[in-house]
């Protein structure tokens, strides 16, 4: 055992953490672009003057949420273990997420960056919807700290991390088709709601890094620093500052910077792809037109017998034909134009009639979940 609590010997990257081929998120008071590749998401307007729209809510409405506890910077230090590299779950342009405990619950520990990219308007934005909303496929938020610079979150503890690390990291254990199809119902599940929300929420940042897995591989979303409040009255769209994850953004909002829920459909249409094909969304280290996914995968998911060729091969086959081709034409009527994109809760449905697989979904035996939560 090291000089801190806990007993792993290296970083369990099980949180959401940042695509290690493109990050494109802006900071709210910036004017360039974190990228990591040559390929960016530029920021466009609409009518070239983006609407920066207030907080929803005031910040003393927000900290005031019956929901929320505040912390101390000193409560959240030792129940990390002063922020133990240890009880590192991941990191990303916004900062570090630690494992701690408090009063006995496994919890994780969201440490922003002072000088980060996530900045206070992000930070303030996970308090707002999280604080208000509450569903079992979006992430608990137990708490916040608001201490001198420091800005800190606390949520709940899923043991088995991201779905981007489930599919992508060297060396996971291949998720069956059953898990994959439950994950896509959880995560419809949670747009759905936020969608058909009183408050009208967009998420505007769907993608596997930010769908998290409980020990049971229920999905549930996290990150909201990017959720924006959706049209209201007569109004189409927000307009707003194109921000999110090269890949998945819809191609509308990119060009015009006018956000609907249809953008997210999209992004979601994307996930459907990574899930099917075990892809990236985007991937530079491929040539030509595979480095994208859904320019790749397009010509295919209309076809029944062309559809194998971009089936993820980790699944040796091992998936219902008829499902995958419904699931396939799902993803490409997302993926379409916005006007004959489907709603969420179409999105759902459909998913939610696929035919069961009278297996567990999960692709853990019994005796490694223990150590997916070290």
């Amino acid at each position: 055992m090291g000089n801190c609590f806990g007993t792993r010997s290296q970083v369990d990257n099980t949180w959401s953490s940042q695509p290690s081929f493109d990050v494109t998120k802006v900071h709210p008071k910036s004017t360039h672009l974190l990228a990591h590749s040559s390929a960016a998401v530029h920021r466009y307007s609409d009518e070239g003057k983006p609407e920066i729209l207030p907080t929803p809510r005031p910040e003393g409405d927000i900290f005031s949420s019956p929901h929320l506890k505040a912390f101390t910077f000193n409560d959240l230090k030792n129940a990390t273990r002063k922020f133990c590299p240890d009880n590192l779950l991941g990191q990303g342009g916004f900062g570090h997420v630690y494992k701690g405990w408090i009063s006995g619950m496994v919890v994780a520990v969201k440490k922003l960056k002072p000088e980060g990219f996530q900045g206070h308007k992000e930070w303030l934005s996970e308090l707002n919807y999280l604080g208000q909303l509450h569903h079992p496929n979006l992430v608990k938020l137990i708490g916040y700290c608001l201490d001198g610079d420091n800005r800190l979150l606390v949520y709940e503890y899923l043991p088995n991390g991201s779905l981007e690390n489930h599919l992508f990291r060297k060396g996971a254990k291949p998720l069956p088709w059953a898990a994959r199809i439950k994950v896509a119902i959880g995560a419809a599940r949670g747009l759905t709601f936020l969608h058909d929300s009183k408050q009208h929420v967009i998420y505007r940042d769907f993608k596997t890094s930010n769908i998290l897995l409980d020990s049971d591989f229920n999905a549930k979303l996290s990150d909201f620093g990017l959720a924006k409040a959706g049209p209201t009255g007569d109004h189409s769209h927000v307009s707003t500052q194109v921000l999110g994850t090269h890949g998945y953004a819809a191609p509308e909002y990119i060009a015009t910077g006018r956000l609907t829920a249809k953008c997210d459909v999209y992004s979601f249409g994307v996930v459907l792809l990574e899930l099917l094909s075990g892809r990236h969304a985007f991937d530079k280290t491929k040539s030509g037109v595979e480095h994208n996914l859904v320019d790749w995968a397009k010509p295919y998911l209309g076809d029944r017998r062309k559809l194998f060729r971009i089936m993820d091969t980790k699944l040796e086959g091992q998936y219902p034909q008829r499902a995958a081709y419904t699931t396939a034409i799902l993803a490409l009527q997302c993926i379409s134009e916005a006007k004959i994109r489907p709603q969420m809760s179409e999105v759902l449905a459909t998913l939610e009639q696929l035919p069961v697989i009278r297996h567990s979904a999960s692709p853990s035996r019994p005796e490694e979940k223990s150590s997916q939560v070290l």
